[in-house]
């Protein structure tokens, strides 16, 4: 019977553990925290997961929230006037899909983590540094490391090639808050971009207290929403949140007039820089770890592709695991499987870095195109469960001009076959 260790116990670990213990895999689980110190403790992401990585969830039957956790139906952009105040220069929104959701990970992580247990998975509660991995390595066929953003992920090597980033760009925050008015239609990821500021995102979820609403900022270095270091409550902090919609967001603050914190540890604060790392770690003995999720390519949340990418690389490394059969996992293969993941993976990269910088004069026509261009806003909206289809145009501006006009073609013929039905000819 085949052993895998995995080192960490988050959004990409467990859920490879569950699947690999389901198949017969003997699966032992070394995280540094129990389930109740992640219940009881502080929220660790926004993690608002689109259909195809809710999907994986309910294959493996991991899915225990979807009849409790509000709805994310579709996706909405706005860009406030830079002189005029409650004035939107692009403003629009388009339905999903299907729908997303947001389950905190002090509900999810902690429940599989004892479903792991109960099933006769091996769950050690301990820190993990060089001398475990060679113990790990040398008691298990794989092992790997899924350790998300933590200290130990720091023995893989940054892949530069595929990281032009070497430090944070963003000031981040999460404020979960109750009483948040909803938005009218359909409820959604409202995000708000603001040049030169940052970027302001909110959508519903699920907590510890039941639905509510959680708000991610996005802080340009230096700038003007970049002052949560000075907040020192989390009551301060719900202040500063509000703050910063008042100034920037009119809109958005008539929606927070009601809110308040869901709990004292609803709130998080903090930065990092968006990293690739190279996937295989060869530890002194020569043995080797396999790096996984978070622990290997990092992207700001500025897309909410966290969770999601973290999700689809767990998929791609079970399918992998399960065609080797009683093969060895050799460095090559470590590689190999990684590669199939970054075929995917690229593209979240790319399109989250793109953002991460003043916009190309072709993305901000194509975001302004979206207000007038239905199926456009549709495709962009698509992009969060499934970012290639953003591809070449995304990147390319004479693509995306071409995208554009081919687009605004139909438009125009669909609208003159609708004035040609009406008018009975």
């Amino acid at each position: 019977m085949c052993r895998i260790a995995i080192v960490g116990g988050g959004q990409a670990g467990l859920p490879l553990a569950l699947g690999l213990l389901d198949k017969g895999y003997q699966v032992t689980v070394v995280t540094n925290r129990t389930p109740d110190d992640v219940r009881t403790g502080r929220v660790m992401s926004s993690q608002c997961m689109f259909d195809s990585s809710l999907q994986f969830e309910r294959n493996l039957g991991l899915d225990q929230w979807e009849t409790q956790c509000p709805p994310v139906e579709g996706i909405g952009f706005t860009v406030p006037h830079s002189e005029i105040p409650h004035e939107k220069v692009i403003d629009w929104s388009a339905r999903l899909n299907n729908y997303a959701q947001a389950v905190d990970q002090r509900i999810k992580m902690p429940f599989w983590m004892e479903q792991f247990a109960s099933c006769g998975g091996n769950l050690e509660i301990r820190d993990v540094g060089i001398a475990e991995l060679e113990q790990l390595t040398a008691s298990h066929e794989l092992v790997i490391l899924a350790g998300g953003k933590g200290e130990i992920v720091r023995l893989l090597e940054r892949d530069a090639s595929r990281s032009p980033y070497d430090k944070p760009q963003r000031a981040l925050a999460l404020t979960y808050v109750h009483g948040m008015l909803p938005v009218p239609e359909y409820s959604r990821v409202s995000f708000n971009l603001i040049p030169g500021v940052g970027e302001y995102f909110v959508f519903p979820a699920l907590t510890l207290s039941g639905p509510c609403d959680i708000m991610v900022f996005e802080g340009v270095s230096g700038g003007a929403m970049d002052g949560w270091r000075e907040v020192r409550t989390a009551q301060e902090h719900l202040a500063y949140s509000k703050y910063i919609l008042k100034t920037f967001l009119p809109w958005e603050a008539a929606r927070c007039e009601q809110i308040e914190l869901t709990d004292e540890n609803g709130t998080l604060a903090g930065c990092f820089a968006p990293v690739v790392r190279k996937p295989v770690l060869t530890l002194p003995s020569g043995r080797q770890v396999l790096g996984l999720g978070d622990a290997v390519v990092t992207n700001d949340p500025l897309t909410g592709q966290g969770s999601n990418n973290a999700t689809k690389a767990c998929k791609v490394y079970y399918e992998a695991i399960l065609a080797r059969g009683d093969k060895p996992f050799t460095a090559e293969w470590m590689n190999d499987t990684f590669d199939r993941f970054w075929k995917y993976s690229q593209y979240v990269v790319e399109w989250t870095n793109s953002l991460l910088i003043p916009p190309k004069p072709h993305i901000l026509s194509l975001l302004g195109a979206a207000q007038k261009l239905p199926a456009l806003a549709s495709t962009i909206a698509s992009a969060f469960n499934h970012p290639p289809v953003l591809f070449p145009w995304w990147r390319d501006s004479d693509a995306c001009e071409a995208y554009i006009h081919v687009l605004a073609t139909r438009n125009a013929q669909t609208a003159h076959s609708q004035i040609v039905e009406k008018s009975g000819f």
